[in-house]
């Protein structure tokens, strides 16, 4: 890879949204950083999810994403993805 992108090239790569209230929000400045991006990943699982039709009943969205993949995509052991995900303390994103 290059040091400089040119022409179309960042085409090449795919960005997570998080949302600029959990960076700029006071009420979110305890929140970790690795909770903020978990819940990007999980914005983006669920786009995914909902350009496959997967809802329930509610027509809420299905977010398929294994404890095992978060792991894997954010560097981390079991306890801590389990942590991030059902922890209020840890991801206050209700």
């Amino acid at each position: 890879m290059s040091d400089y992108l040119c022409g179309d090239e960042s085409e090449e790569f795919v960005f997570f949204k998080i949302p600029r209230q959990l960076i700029a929000a006071p009420k979110f400045k305890h929140v970790s950083k690795d909770a903020k991006l978990l819940y990007g990943m999980l914005l983006d699982h669920m786009s995914l999810s909902a350009r496959n039709s997967w809802y329930n009943d509610a027509r809420r969205v299905y977010i398929y994403y294994s404890v095992d993949e978060i792991c894997g995509d954010i560097t981390c052991g079991l306890d801590k993805a389990v942590k991030l995900l059902v922890d209020p303390g840890s991801c206050y994103l209700r």
